[in-house]
């Protein structure tokens, strides 16, 4: 049986997609996978912020439709990529197991996140990463940064930033860990939701899931859902400054931050339930969140209403 993989041609979409095969291929060696590389409106778009060229799909639609189109069989997403609403012909098939859910700091010098030189340059195009680190460190100044993981490790060797903030999980699978100057700590600097996790995408009737579904983790998949859940109560998009953070050890517990775009607003709000309830737990987060003043703050991000 072939497999037609819809991927984006991104070194890092790559290397997911030849991930997911592999295990796959292990496990069933009369499967045959073939990479169909498919350009998205993220990457045509390389000279302006996410935020500011819509924020749901960016880098997962044009998959999408050639998913149900019956143009590829599945696809391999990060999972912070994937909306929270997705088409109803499509289905998340598996979260395979997660790969570390922190940010790392590449700087030049060697300097960590406390030792750079106020008034340092960071690069990122993360809302998130950028209210984070100016909630922690007020002085520093931010430039976005889009592209490659490797060519973005160039601009900070060439001198063009200060220091860069790059997904830990990214750099693992592209064999790039050896650029990391510092983890930074998970709190306080709570990662995107889905972070470090991929996304099996298939179409509800493709008959190869039964292969695919072998691939999915249940803590993974628990783990994501209460965030993806708190992310859907914040409105469903990247705009949103929202960090989260959760642990699975007999139950689950969510931690979910929503800062204001400049970081001087931080709130935080906590929650708990059973695994299997982490979707209501990932809603009761948001709803304390909103509560405690987050209604406000995306009000003026979104720059209308927020019910």
């Amino acid at each position: 049986m072939i497999l037609r993989i819809g991927t984006r041609g991104s070194k890092l979409a790559l290397a997911q997609t030849r991930m997911v095969a592999g295990m796959l291929r292990a496990r069933f060696p009369e499967l045959e996978f073939q990479e169909v590389i498919i350009k998205t409106k993220g990457d045509k778009i390389l000279d302006a912020p996410l935020a500011k060229i819509g924020d749901k799909g960016l880098f997962v639609k044009e998959i999408d439709e050639a998913l149900i189109s019956g143009d590829v069989d599945m696809a391999v997403h990060s999972l912070k990529d994937v909306p929270t609403e997705i088409p109803p012909e499509l289905d998340i098939v598996a979260i395979p197991e997660r790969e570390d859910v922190r940010d790392a700091l590449i700087s030049r010098g060697g300097l960590t996140i406390d030792e750079l030189p106020k008034g340092a340059l960071m690069g990122t195009s993360s809302l998130l990463r950028r209210a984070l680190l100016s909630n922690y460190r007020p002085d520093l100044r931010f430039r976005d940064l889009r592209g490659n993981v490797d060519t973005r490790i160039r601009k900070v060797r060439a001198g063009e930033y200060d220091a860069i903030i790059v997904a830990v999980a990214g750099l693992k699978r592209l064999g790039l860990q050896g650029h990391i100057t510092q983890i930074l700590p998970a709190e306080p600097f709570l990662p995107a939701a889905g972070q470090g996790a991929m996304a099996v995408v298939a179409r509800r009737d493709f008959p190869g899931n039964r292969y695919l579904k072998i691939l999915d983790d249940p803590k993974a998949r628990n783990a994501t859902a209460a965030e993806r859940a708190l992310l859907r109560r914040m409105g469903g998009g990247c705009q949103a400054p929202l960090g989260v953070l959760t642990f699975l050890n007999g139950e689950l517990m969510l931690k979910g931050v929503l800062l204001s775009p400049d970081g001087k607003r931080r709130i935080y709000a906590e929650g708990a339930g059973r695994p299997e309830e982490a979707e209501a737990v990932g809603e009761r987060v948001g709803d304390a969140l909103l509560g405690k003043g987050g209604r406000a703050i995306l009000e003026e991000v979104y720059g209308k209403a927020f019910i």
